[in-house]
């Protein structure tokens, strides 16, 4: 079990009575960053710096444990108010997970899905070739994909279709997250989305936590303050959670089917 705050707590699952797989977690208050984004418009470069730094944890943790998590994208990562806490991270949705083998020799696939899963949007170029050797630092690319979404409201590439984005992150190389926004983009910020966009692993980032020390070192022109996030949410107050439809993510009272 894994214990990071900022990892989705999960209290059951189960079947229901017409055969459908569910599973019960924490009901959020919040939205999902590719909700957040769509609805808001790009993030400033520290705010998207201090949620990022949150997923690193969740990660950090799941990788020592030897799980991927497969498929990070902007849907599947929550910012919410929690307690007193506002912009506090929740990441979702394992149920794609994979478990390395502690000896290397293959993985456990703890999904009934098979070939190279996630998303095709964020999907790292080892994950999109199915090349069957897959490890954290593919979580890693997944995330520099999310990361270039806050900061420009674009998908790193455009493409007609699956397989046409699938070619592209295993070919084509990105356009710098600077280059293709108004928001003044640190060259540091820059650098960093792009080292966790590199087609080959061992040139990315090779830890969760390398990556947060990496962001953390990032200067903006301003910090981004408890402060700030509690003036920001102040004014962009969610709707009440009670009947609200938080686009399937989390329902009601945080009985969920698995899509």
């Amino acid at each position: 079990m894994m214990r990071s705050p900022h990892t989705i707590e999960l209290y059951d699952f189960g079947v229901t009575d017409d055969g459908r797989f569910y599973y019960v977690m924490e009901l959020l208050d919040g939205f999902d960053l590719e909700t957040l984004v769509t609805r808001f418009g790009p993030l400033p470069p520290e705010r998207a710096i201090y949620l990022l730094r949150q997923v690193c944890d969740s990660l950090a943790e799941a990788h020592s444990s030897s799980l991927i998590h497969r498929d990070i994208k902007p849907a599947n990562i929550y910012a919410c108010r929690y307690g007193r806490r506002t912009d506090f991270v929740k990441v979702l949705d394992f149920g794609l997970v994979k478990l390395r083998q502690e000896d290397g020799s293959g993985e456990l696939d703890m999904t009934a899905e098979h070939g190279p899963g996630g998303t095709p949007a964020y999907g790292a170029p080892e994950q999109a070739a199915g090349d069957g050797h897959v490890d954290g630092r593919a979580d890693l690319y997944a995330l520099g994909c999310v990361a270039y979404w806050l900061v420009t409201g674009q998908m790193v590439f455009e493409a007609r279709g699956g397989l046409e984005m699938i070619v592209h992150h295993i070919r084509t190389p990105p356009t710098p997250p600077s280059q293709r926004t108004e928001l003044d983009v640190p060259k540091a910020l820059d650098e960093v989305i792009l080292a966790c966009l590199e087609k080959h692993p061992d040139r990315r980032p090779q830890t969760a936590d390398e990556l947060a020390e990496r962001l953390a070192a990032c200067e903006t022109a301003t910090p981004w303050t408890p402060q700030r996030a509690q003036e920001w949410w102040d004014a962009h107050r969610p709707a009440p959670l009670r009947g609200r439809d938080t686009g399937g993510q989390l329902l009601h009272d945080g009985l969920a089917p698995i899509q």
